[in-house]
């Protein structure tokens, strides 16, 4: 057993390593350019992309670059056409990024509405509002309440007698002369907002991704990698940490620094200093402990920092005899 895991170990540092002189394999989960509006996805909020089901038709293209908030808090949004994303690397990985409430933020009441409640047809929200048939039906579709919050209106008539109904990330509209499968369109949420509160120069085109050094460069986020070189060990014995740092395109972060903590079950806890290289692999090797109780665990917790932005992971060992 201990020799399996041993090799499933090396086996996956060497699967890392090959990763890392992939350069192309990177690109391609970092980013994607889209001719259409001549705009970059990258990083976090490329993988909050691709993770979207239908994701052309819940956002839209790309209209501009990712930018600072004018605000000063470290945010960053993007703007498509149907919404406006934001990551805030204060939030723990994995929730980073989120679409802003658009919907809300765009919303006036002074429409006719109609509250529509009908059994079987119709999910009523805890604020009293429902959402209804063909709606109803793309809500569940397409994400529901975490894709596009909950109903802020009841069914609104146009002027022009569309029926319209507004969410907090979005605003259905309904279309029947469409047929079926397309009654419901998505309003461009995202262009609306941007035309009225930012600087329409970000509109303008930029280079692919792959052009773009200080995109490449940038590190917005970091996963990090723990493992032992042994599952189980004797009470005397040596053990060896790996700990590898990448960034959010996966690729090996040099110059991480940290820390490395391991917790004896006596309550004595080591510190020790870590720092990657070039591979983005920091080793603790020859670790060595004696007289250690034995059916016991051994955990470990590693803290990385680069440039400002942190990360956490956590191993364990057992002792046995």
């Amino acid at each position: 057993m201990l020799l399996q895991r041993s090799c499933l170990i090396i086996a996956l540092l060497a699967c890392l390593l090959f990763s890392f002189s992939s350069p192309g394999q990177a690109q391609q989960a970092y980013g994607h350019y889209f001719p259409e509006t001549g705009h970059n996805v990258i990083g976090e909020f490329w993988s909050f992309y691709q993770g979207a089901p239908d994701a052309a038709l819940i956002f839209g293209d790309p209209l501009t670059e990712q930018f600072p908030a004018p605000d000063g808090s470290g945010i960053l949004y993007q703007y498509f056409e149907r919404a406006r994303l934001e990551l805030d690397p204060t939030l723990p990985a994995g929730q980073q990024v989120q679409s802003s409430p658009l919907g809300k933020l765009l919303y006036l009441p002074g429409l006719d509405g109609v509250n529509i409640g009908t059994p079987g047809a119709c999910r009523v929200f805890p604020n009293g509002l429902g959402v209804c048939y063909d709606f109803l039906s793309f809500y569940d579709l397409h994400g529901g309440s975490s894709r596009f919050g909950s109903p802020i209106s009841a069914f609104e008539f146009q002027t022009d007698g569309r029926i319209i109904q507004h969410f907090e990330k979005a605003r259905f509209e309904y279309y029947p002369e469409l047929g079926a499968g397309n009654t419901v369109q998505l309003a461009d949420l995202g262009r609306l907002y941007f035309s009225a509160h930012e600087d329409l120069s970000r509109l303008n085109a930029a280079p692919p991704y792959n052009n773009l050094p200080q995109l490449q460069n940038t590190v917005t986020s970091l996963r990090l990698s723990a493992f032992v070189h042994k599952a189980v060990t004797r009470p005397d014995d040596t053990q060896a940490v790996y700990v590898i740092v990448q960034d959010q395109a996966l690729r090996p972060v040099e110059g991480a620094s940290g820390s490395l903590t391991l917790h004896f079950p006596s309550g004595q806890d080591i510190v020790f200093p870590l720092t990657t290289d070039a591979g983005g692999i920091a080793l603790l090797p020859d670790l060595v402990f004696s007289a250690q109780p034995s059916g016991s665990l051994v955990t470990i917790d590693i803290h990385m920092t680069y440039l400002g932005v942190s990360a956490d992971a956590a191993a364990s060992f057992r002792i046995w005899r």
